[in-house]
């Protein structure tokens, strides 16, 4: 059964802690699907949510932000579509923005999801589709896909990347890799085959330090062999494959977004097709460059003569740099503004506006200007318990918790009789601050 929503009142009953979610309107679309009965169906309930950037009129690509395994991270994904970070990537590229939620219980094994056979696969396909129909972009259905995932979606990213090597874009792997040999210590383990196209797919295999690199979080210190088995496999068959160490963090996602955005930026810029339904284009080889897997200095690959097969590959010169200072302390630096508010304006007697986040280092926040001077930061205290205070906050699996924060700002002392003028100036996670916005004057 298929179930659209253009509105949280449409939804069918849900079970905890699935059935708390953020109301949809376009551009956001969602659609549900109930578990599977028949033999190699989907055995969980699963949602999925869609972004379609504004005023796009073909889409090129789809992001899809894969959460990861138990209840609290397969729940979070119910608001990845709304992270206005991720959406700055996709509406750069003409793509959607697309989060997938698999509704698996605590206890389940999250096999029966993460590895794409048990029939999460056809339900992902089944549901472009059908989003495909419902938002009037039926092209969702054939454009590539660049993948994100965590964990159990790292591991679910890396091998749809395996299955499907000419639609994947890209695929950043946050804490979760496919497996390739067979592992003794799951009996029935079905690895999968690492086929030759999948060579030509960046890939990006990320974890923290705590997770068996340099310290030591019991709890996931086999992330560090498995990501580096996979890395050692697939980097000696002459795939594109580097990797990244967050030296702060454990299995959460930590600062990674301000490495993997601009670095999905990279690739899709350089791979997705230049006319409708065409191929993936080929990464540009001569622009490579190459770095050791745990940190260290990055080189230009034309002018390297050593085992580059040994080193983790990059896109680009400024991938490289940005790479070289998330391994040392995740600082990646932007020096770039963010853009600025849009369509302030006053509704109902509050202070309203539009913004976009930077692309390359998100949206910490606002400042609230009146008659030309500061009177409030927004929020005015931000948090984000694993990495930079962002606007949205954020959640273990990289997505931003409920209730969604909002544009609104309530002058909370406004002298009587005058009609004070607004501005609104966006922050970003730098420090870095847009220009002020058009004035909007109280009613």
């Amino acid at each position: 059964m298929i179930v659209g929503f253009a509105r949280l009142s449409a939804c069918v009953a849900q079970e905890p802690p699935y059935d708390v979610r953020p109301e949809i309107a376009p551009p956001y679309h969602r659609v549900r699907y109930e578990a599977g009965t028949e033999a190699g169906a989907l055995v969980f309930p699963a949602t999925f949510t869609v972004w379609i950037p504004p005023g796009v009129e073909r889409l090129r690509g789809v992001v899809v932000h894969q959460h990861g395994c138990g209840t609290g991270s397969c729940s979070s994904g119910l608001t990845g579509a709304h992270d206005l970070h991720w959406q700055a990537l996709a509406a750069k590229h003409d793509c959607a923005l697309l989060a997938p939620v698999y509704e698996q219980p605590e206890t389940a094994d999250c096999q029966l999801w993460c590895d794409p056979r048990n029939g999460s696969a056809d339900t992902f396909k089944r549901a472009l589709g059908d989003l495909g129909r419902l938002t009037g972009h039926a092209e969702l259905e054939s454009v590539p896909w660049a993948l994100w995932g965590h964990s159990g979606g790292g591991v679910w990213a890396g091998a749809m990347t395996c299955l499907y090597p000419d639609r994947v874009a890209a695929t950043w792997l946050r804490s979760g890799v496919p497996l390739l040999e067979a592992d003794a210590a799951r009996p029935g383990s079905t690895p999968h085959a690492f086929p030759d196209a999948a060579r030509a797919v960046p890939m990006l295999c990320n974890l923290g330090a705590k997770e068996g690199v340099r310290d030591i979080d019991e709890r996931f210190k086999g992330v560090w062999p498995g990501n580096k088995s996979f890395f050692e496999a697939v980097r000696r068959r002459g795939a594109l494959v580097g990797v990244a160490i967050d030296p702060l963090s454990s299995h959460d996602c930590g600062n990674q977004r301000y490495l993997a955005i601009p670095w999905l930026d990279a690739c899709l810029a350089a791979r997705l097709p230049e006319k409708p339904d065409g191929p993936l284009r080929p990464m540009a080889i001569e622009k490579a460059w190459f770095a050791p897997i745990e940190g260290g200095a990055s080189v230009p690959a034309n002018r390297f003569s050593g085992d580059a097969l040994a080193l983790g590959w990059l896109p680009d010169e400024a991938t490289a740099k940005r790479w070289t200072a998330y391994v040392k302390d995740t600082r990646v630096p932007d020096d770039s503004p963010p853009p600025a508010p849009t369509r302030v304006r006053f509704e109902n007697g509050t202070l309203v506006w539009d913004a976009m986040a930077d692309l390359e280092s998100g949206l910490a926040g606002f400042v609230i200007e009146r008659d030309g001077m500061r009177i409030a930061p927004l929020p005015d205290n931000p948090q984000n318990p694993f990495g930079r205070p962002v606007f949205q906050r954020l959640q273990y699996s990289d997505t931003p918790p409920l209730p969604l924060s909002r544009f609104e700002f309530v002058d909370p002392a406004p002298q009587a009789g005058k009609a004070h003028r607004y501005r609104v100036i966006a922050l970003n996670t730098t420090g870095g601050e847009s220009v002020p916005s058009a004035e909007a004057s109280a009613p």
